[in-house]
């Protein structure tokens, strides 16, 4: 297999939720394969740390400040990014969060800031995008979606309930999309040494439960998953669509 099938040399890709963790780390991994990337966050302290860190790599990247969860913004944001950058190639649907606790006791304010940041995000900054795309007969959409796009587990039932519509949306708009020339797909990273996860990164218990429960005995770095972002941005995989490739070590394949 020929190794420019899987460059990106020439092409814009926006990346929500990059200023740390797993989206920083597929910024980073579409710029070394010669993406131009464009990061995103809501706090520009943050995601002007996060474009010098790239830069001094020797890595092509920009910021946009805007907020996924207004409609407004993003749609304001995405025409910037037109405008100023060129057309968005390649978007990343990575912005998400998590709170934890029982479902029984859990707060309607809590659910709906859950549902807004991890799915209401990706139908805003995926339809803002997709108008731009479906013109220009291409574009690949990526949807980051989860172990619990599958599988749950006690005391986050919203978040597993926002991660199975991410993945079911992904689905939908590669099949409402995928006639003008667009492949949408998602990932679905395991569990990964993240500020997400710090709390159960710091949990003995925790910890030597996932390494049991997982072929690859060991938690998933970042950096694992810029392979599959390249991949899913790169003509290598022109032919899939709707998609969900399991980032995880091996948990979804095993009881």
């Amino acid at each position: 297999m020929s190794q420019p099938l899987f460059r990106l040399d020439g092409r814009i890709a926006l990346v929500t939720g990059s200023s740390a963790g797993i989206g920083l780390a597929l910024a980073r991994g579409l710029a070394q394969a010669g993406a131009r990337v464009v990061l995103n966050a809501r706090h520009a302290d943050k995601l002007n740390a996060a474009v010098a860190q790239l830069r001094s790599e020797g890595l092509d990247a920009q910021g946009q400040v805007f907020d996924v969860t207004d409609a407004t913004a993003v749609r304001a944001a995405v025409e910037a990014i037109e405008s100023e950058l060129g057309a968005i190639d390649i978007l990343v649907n990575n912005a998400g969060m998590q709170i934890r606790g029982p479902l029984h006791e859990y707060a309607d304010a809590d659910w709906h800031t859950l549902m807004k940041t991890n799915l209401d995000s990706v139908y805003y900054v995926g339809q803002a995008v997709a108008k731009k795309m479906i013109p220009r007969g291409q574009g690949r959409i990526i949807n980051i979606c989860s172990v619990q796009s599958e599988l749950g587990r006690p005391g986050i039932a919203p978040y597993t309930a926002s991660k199975g519509a991410v993945k079911m949306l992904t689905k939908g708009m590669a099949i409402d999309w995928g006639p003008f020339g667009l492949n949408v797909n998602g990932i679905g990273p395991g569990y990964f040494k993240t500020e997400l996860n710090q709390k159960l990164v710091d949990d003995p218990q925790f910890s030597a439960w996932l390494m049991a429960r997982s072929p690859s005995r060991r938690w998933g770095d970042v950096q694992d998953l810029a392979g599959a972002a390249v991949f899913l941005a790169s003509e290598a995989s022109c032919f899939v669509n709707g998609h969900i490739l399991y980032v995880d070590g091996g948990v979804t394949a095993t009881l």
